[in-house]
């Protein structure tokens, strides 16, 4: 992997790999300029090559991580998933995902306010991304700085949870205008909150009206089918659309 001028030390936790190992290692991870971001992002994808790769985005406290640990258990018997996580500090997230079955990397940012392409690119280090079906980068929980970074994905997925606001994607539009998917999470305390579900479907429609959008509750499961659903689909679109490439 290519690596570019200006760095910032960030660390790496490393919770495992398919063959279920659990070595912890520290690294440095170069970071490239804004003008680099996307020729690190496009060397990202020729990377992952077949594999489906998911950017997470969200707000702090908005459910990513108990998604991803619901996910990560509800596809174990389909589709291998691997797991890049970014927070400022501890690794606690990455964890809780090696926990529930997943190789994962927790990417530590100390004061950088998202991830960037040369960050996932050095986490990939820490994965054995040829015995991936899936990778989810799951983002620093942000709604302002992650919107202007390609990390390599095919996807982008924004979440909010019902606790937020039904007006959240009119005062971020550019985080949701950009999804492919939205998920609404925590529907299950949705009517204790008091949470104007029209509402917020409204605001949604309006910010990004070609995002599939999955109300769900990564606490008790309601709902997570059709996401699941939507993971494998794409997966399926992604692998028959790089056969007909090699094919031609």
């Amino acid at each position: 992997m290519a690596t570019h001028d200006s760095t910032r030390d960030i660390n790496l936790h490393s919770h495992g790999g398919v063959d279920g190992s659990t070595d912890v290692r520290t690294v440095q991870v170069q970071k490239s300029l804004m003008t680099h971001n996307d020729g690190v992002a496009a060397e990202n994808r020729m990377r992952f090559g077949s594999r489906l790769v998911l950017n997470i985005v969200s707000s702090p406290g908005s459910g990513k991580t108990a998604l991803m640990e619901r996910t990560v258990r509800e596809l174990a018997n389909d589709l291998q998933v691997g797991v890049v996580v970014g927070d400022l500090e501890t690794d606690n997230d990455a964890v809780r995902i090696h926990d529930a079955g997943a190789p994962s990397v927790q990417i530590v940012t100390g004061a950088v306010c998202h991830l960037e392409a040369e960050m996932v690119a050095r986490a990939v280090d820490n994965l054995d991304v040829e015995g991936l079906d899936v990778v989810v980068i799951e983002n620093v929980g942000n709604l302002v700085c992650p919107a202007a970074w390609d990390l390599g994905e095919d996807l982008r997925v924004t979440m909010l949870s019902v606790t937020e606001g039904e007006d959240k994607p009119l005062k971020y539009p550019r985080i949701f205008k950009d999804a492919h998917a939205v998920i609404v999470n925590k529907i299950d305390i949705a009517e204790v909150v008091g949470f104007d579900r029209a509402k917020a479907l409204d605001s949604i429609a309006k910010v990004a009206p070609a995002a599939t959008v999955f109300e769900v509750s990564a606490k008790t499961g309601e709902g997570m089918a059709d996401w699941l659903d939507w993971l494998r689909a794409r997966r399926v679109e992604k692998v028959e659309r790089l056969s007909k490439v090699t094919v031609g």
